[in-house]
């Protein structure tokens, strides 16, 4: 795996998992691989909305343990079956 590709998966698992100080490290090692910002905040959004899907999903399993009603498309980014990010 290029040296790009593995710092741009590494600040989506910071930004998955709110880590600031992974987040920071990891952003250092962008501008010395010549990403660019744009393609830095792409991999943040797309980290983004997994982290969100995946939010909204546990928050549906939620309603349906409390007898509660499912939300129909949880995240709003996918179909209604399958993956909520695609």
């Amino acid at each position: 795996m290029d040296e790009k590709t593995c710092v741009l998966i590494c600040l989506g698992a910071a930004t998955a998992a709110n880590c600031v100080p992974c987040f920071e490290h990891y952003h250092k090692k962008a501008s010395a691989a010549g990403l660019s910002p744009e393609e830095i905040l792409e991999a943040v959004e797309l980290a983004t909305k997994v982290k969100s899907g995946a939010h909204l999903v546990i928050r549906n399993c939620i309603r349906t343990f409390i007898g509660g009603e499912k939300l129909s498309n949880p995240c709003g980014l996918g179909q209604t079956k399958g993956s909520c990010c695609g």
